[in-house]
């Protein structure tokens, strides 16, 4: 099962190629303030942008300097089935400890299609996979009942659920007869998901904030319930902060800010304004990460 604080990892770049030796700074960083695992290639690290083999590559770097010191969630999804396959296999074969797949975005496939799609996926692997559901960015949401159908199959074990809805997992956890993986997609919600039944978040504002984020959760396991509050109120600021623009635009300022790599985004995304560099630098300040 995984739990707590899992970075969704940014994509550092240089002259808009990947930089390797910022990504090693990136995750010893995220490793050593206490993350709980750590998603490679997901939406905050500009997935759609990346080929092929930068895709494959930063997986491969990922597992090999986290050295199963906590584990690796390689983001696997596409709305190509054959293309999800192919990375997933890839993944599973570099030893990674988990998929996360999207919903296909742009398709809009029926639930139909969902499950098919995501049952295709899971039946070319044995790698545990985790759904991610997110209507915002792939305008397509999986129901409750889709998700359920999905669980039965062997390998599917959990979902990122970044749809907001905090009544969603009350809903799922009591049609639901299995051991699955509830994992929150919002930083600003996490904890109140934590309260729904959730075990963990894969989390943006934890690629800049990783130590507080990972004992926000610890706090909760604990049942040290004030103290879990305390630190969501901390963070709340910044949350907020980082998605004032299109996410990983802010994460990725503010990581420069922390020397951990510069601030450069592919397009379609642009560096963020001034307006929204000053708020996220005065919310690290706040917070004296800086």
């Amino acid at each position: 099962m995984f739990k707590g604080s899992i970075p969704a990892v940014i994509t550092p770049f240089i002259d808009d190629k990947v930089d390797y030796d910022s990504l090693y700074k990136v995750l010893t960083y995220l490793i050593d303030n206490g993350s709980n695992g750590l998603v490679p290639c997901g939406t905050t690290g500009e997935s759609p942008t990346l080929s092929h083999e930068e895709h494959k590559k930063i997986i491969e770097e990922t597992i090999k300097i986290t050295d199963n010191r906590i584990p690796v969630i390689a983001g696997t999804g596409s709305n190509n089935t054959l293309e999800a396959i192919e990375y997933t296999n890839h993944a599973e074969t570099l030893g990674a400890d988990a998929a996360l797949i999207v919903t296909p975005y742009y398709n809009k496939p029926t639930q139909s299609g969902l499950y098919e799609h995501f049952k295709t996926i899971a039946e070319k692997t044995n790698i545990p996979i985790i759904i991610y559901n997110i209507p915002g960015r792939s305008i397509v949401d999986m129901t409750i009942e889709t998700m359920i159908e999905l669980s039965k199959v062997k390998n599917i074990i959990g979902v990122k659920d970044a749809t907001n809805d905090l009544f969603r997992p009350l809903l799922t956890r009591k049609k639901m007869q299995n051991n699955f993986c509830y994992l929150s997609g919002e930083d600003g919600t996490a904890l109140a998901y934590l309260a729904q039944g959730g075990h963990g978040c894969i989390s943006v504002t934890a690629n800049v904030a990783p130590k507080l984020c990972s004992e926000m959760h610890l706090a909760w396991r604990e049942k040290n319930i004030s103290k879990a509050q305390e630190i969501n109120l901390k963070l709340s600021l910044l949350h907020n902060a980082l998605f004032i623009e299109s996410s990983p635009g802010p994460v990725k300022y503010a990581a420069s800010l922390l020397g951990l790599c510069n601030e450069d985004i592919r397009l379609p995304l642009s560096r963020i304004k001034d307006d929204t560099k000053k708020l996220v630098k005065s919310c690290l300040q706040e917070l004296q990460l800086l």
